[in-house]
């Protein structure tokens, strides 16, 4: 179950660490950047999980479901493709919105993987993860969101 607390701190650190900078250095940084950051290093780990977790990753998929390993080395792929997107500024918000969809597109295999006790990550404990799963989720929303999709105020910066 540390892989929720892993994602988190790579998400954040970034930010935060700019915000330390910000204030001890007494200059301007790029905090909506440094938020996306955080995003390409969670998406990167991500993604790494699709290629060394990949047999663990296809069971979180339905037995009716076709070529469910290559699918898992797709959105593996994908998630890379994010990861790279939120690395530049001018394509943050179109990235955003791609990976705020993946998100939510993503998520019934969450469910999926839940209910039916896979032994991946924390699904092994059932419906309960996904009271761990779901607000994770919503909070990765939120960073993808304020730091790629919306239109920052000078006084965030």
């Amino acid at each position: 179950m540390l892989t929720p607390i892993i994602l988190l701190v790579l998400m954040t650190a970034p930010y935060l660490i700019s915000r330390v900078l910000k204030a001890v250095m007494q200059r301007e940084v790029d905090l909506p950047g440094a938020g996306a950051i955080g995003l390409t290093l969670l998406f990167i780990l991500t993604g790494i999980g699709h290629f060394t977790e990949t047999e663990a990753m296809a069971q979180m998929l339905p037995s009716w479901v076709p070529r469910r390993t290559a699918i898992i080395y797709l959105t593996g792929v994908l998630e890379f493709a994010i990861a790279a997107g939120f690395f530049f500024r001018k394509t943050r918000p179109m990235t955003g919105w791609i990976a705020a969809m993946i998100l939510v597109l993503f998520f019934p295999a969450n469910v999926y993987a839940a209910i039916h006790h896979v032994p991946m990550g924390g699904h092994v404990w059932g419906p309960v993860y996904l009271l761990i799963r779901g607000p994770l989720q919503l909070i990765i929303l939120a960073w993808v969101y304020w730091f790629t999709i919306r239109t920052p105020q000078v006084a965030d910066c």
